[in-house]
């Protein structure tokens, strides 16, 4: 039986891996007030949101 996700304009696809210049891990707090836990210095935007923020941010290198 195939389950469908609900439809939602904020999912990008399969996510976007970042990698964090200067932390290995830390908590990425978002304008929305939302958050991205960073692990082993890798993060993962699954919404536009998170992209943008990610793309934006200085400390962040897409993989």
């Amino acid at each position: 039986m195939s389950r469908n996700k609900p439809d939602s304009q904020d999912e990008i696809g399969p996510g976007r891996v970042f990698r964090d210049t200067l932390f290995t891990s830390r908590i990425l707090v978002l304008p929305d007030g939302s958050t991205m836990a960073v692990t082993k210095a890798r993060v993962t935007a699954t919404t536009d949101e998170q992209l943008a923020f990610l793309m934006t941010h200085p400390e962040m290198v897409q993989e």
